[in-house]
C-alpha cells in the first residue's frame, strides 16, 4: 500500500524589520517563483499573496519533505532570486522565523481566498495584528521578546 497524505500548510513570513521592500511591480513574479520552488520539492502551490512587507503561501506538501525543509527552501531560494533578478534589492532579507499553520481540506478554499486578497485585508489590519491573530487562532504559545526578530 502506498502513502496517502493530505497536508496543506499556510506559511507566513516577513521581510527583515518588516521593511516595505516587496514592490507591486515584481510581487506576482515572486509568487510564481515560490510556486516553482514548491514544484521542485514535489509540493504544490495552492495560493500565494502578500503585501510590501510579508508573504503568504498556501501549499500542499508531499510526503517526502518536512515543513521546515520547505520553509527554508522557500525563503533561501526566493531571497537569492530577488537579489539576482530585481535591481536595487541588494539589502533585501527575510526575517529569521516564519509561521506555518495546518489547514484542513475543507478550509482550503477559504484560506486560499484569504491568501490571495492580502492587499484588501491589510487595508484594515496590520501585519503584526494579523500574525498575532493567526497564532492565537491556532493556539500557538509565543514569547513577545522573540516574536518580531
Amino acid at each position: 500500500m502506498g502513502s496517502y497524505i493530505s497536508n496543506q500548510v499556510h506559511f507566513v513570513w516577513a521581510t527583515k524589520d518588516r521593511e516595505p521592500l516587496i514592490k507591486p511591480g515584481w510581487r506576482e513574479r515572486l509568487h510564481g517563483f515560490l510556486g516553482g520552488i514548491l514544484d521542485k520539492k514535489k509540493c504544490h502551490l495552492l495560493a500565494a499573496g502578500g503585501v510590501d512587507d510579508h508573504v503568504h503561501v498556501l501549499a500542499s506538501l508531499s510526503a517526502t519533505v518536512s515543513l521546515a525543509e520547505i520553509a527554508g527552501a522557500l525563503k533561501a531560494n526566493s531571497s537569492r532570486w530577488i537579489h539576482e533578478t530585481i535591481p536595487g534589492t541588494e539589502n533585501f532579507q527575510w526575517q529569521e522565523g516564519y509561521g506555518a499553520f495546518s489547514v484542513s481540506k475543507s478550509a482550503e478554499p477559504r484560506v486560499a481566498n484569504y491568501v490571495r486578497t492580502q492587499e484588501e485585508h491589510h487595508s484594515r489590519q496590520s501585519f503584526q495584528d494579523e500574525f498575532l491573530a493567526l497564532l492565537e487562532k491556532h493556539k500557538i504559545t509565543y514569547d513577545d521578546r522573540y516574536l518580531w526578530v
